[in-house]
């Protein structure tokens, strides 16, 4: 239970961000610091909460960023640049906001009086295209220099690094999480799930790029917020990295198109698109260590997922 506190949430518009507010907003001051590149919050009922102070800025602004964090207890760092068409398009941005931008963070947070904890987040692209129950200790692999997709990894692993850096040197108490494909009402930008059930509500054919043999496992945002509760207020996340997501959720991007078109009793049919980019073919966690030191386990299942995320984009669309 987090309650009395002031909670500087960056990125805080975004899918994850916005999602995790309403956990915070009744015993605590949350404060949102976000450019608004993508919004989450414009249909969340509790935007105009007298809790909620909502600032527009952008992390690579030091100054304004320090100024804004000021008196903060806790600081849950979710902004950056994701997403595989917004990284190819530019990988520039995609490196200064990831890499400068969480250097920026730590670097205000550190300064702070008094901080109980800072949530970094990092990616489960760290471990390269194929990755099959990963764990934490596992070496990080990267993809051949020059191929954009890995301009996204390299700079959110290099923030990882930098984490635990503040960490041992300045005994800053953070935390990183590797979330694997989170999905769920809300969700902004690109996604699977999303694109796919919001096309399957309105029976348009669903595209996959390539022969749909990727697997993945996807993690509903509920539990990724209740993993994130769990890093906030549990000691043993002190310094520590950590895998996200649901092992019992594992599907192919093809077996997932259909399956949205089962659970949905959808008419739109699968159609299968050539991919220009490299693509991850294997990326399922092993979530032990969470398990062991968080007690977090996902219970989401992966057909109630759907039908939950189908309900919320058919009210919004």
């Amino acid at each position: 239970m987090i309650s009395g506190k002031k909670i500087f949430i960056t990125g805080g518009a975004g899918f994850i961000g916005a999602s995790l507010i309403n956990r915070f907003l009744q015993d605590n001051q949350v404060i949102v610091f976000d450019n608004f590149t993508r919004n989450s919050l414009v249909d969340k009922t509790f935007k105009d909460h007298s809790n909620l102070q909502i600032i527009n800025g952008s992390i690579l602004d030091y100054e304004f960023l320090a100024k804004s964090m000021d008196k903060s207890d806790v600081v849950v760092h979710c902004a950056g640049i994701a997403g595989v068409d917004s990284v190819i398009k530019s990988p520039i941005t995609t490196m200064e906001v990831n890499m400068t931008g969480t250097g920026n963070v730590l670097k205000a947070a550190s300064k702070l009086d008094k901080c109980d904890r800072v949530i970094c987040f990092s990616t489960s692209e760290v471990f390269g295209s194929n990755a099959y129950c990963s764990n934490e200790t596992d070496c990080t692999v990267m993809g051949a220099v020059g191929e954009a997709r890995w301009t996204y990894a390299v700079s959110k692993l290099s923030g990882e690094h930098l984490a635990h850096a503040y960490f041992k040197e300045k005994g800053l108490p953070t935390t990183t999480l590797r979330p694997f494909n989170v999905y769920g009402p809300g969700q902004v930008g690109e996604g699977a799930i999303r694109t796919f059930v919001k096309r399957a509500i309105k029976n348009e054919p669903l595209f996959i790029h390539g022969e749909g043999t990727q697997i993945r496992a996807w993690c509903f945002i509920d539990d990724m917020i209740d993993a994130i509760l769990l890093s906030i207020t549990n000691e043993k996340a002190l310094g520590e990295s950590f895998n996200i997501g649901n092992q019992k959720a594992v599907m192919t991007i093809y077996g997932l198109a259909n399956t949205i078109i089962n659970v949905l009793s959808s008419k739109s049919k699968v159609e299968f698109q050539n991919k220009d980019y490299v693509d991850v073919e294997l990326r399922i966690p092993s979530v032990q260590k969470a398990k062991e030191l968080l007690n977090f386990e996902a219970k989401m299942s992966l057909e109630e997922g759907i039908s939950l995320t189908a309900d919320y984009y058919r009210q919004v669309q």
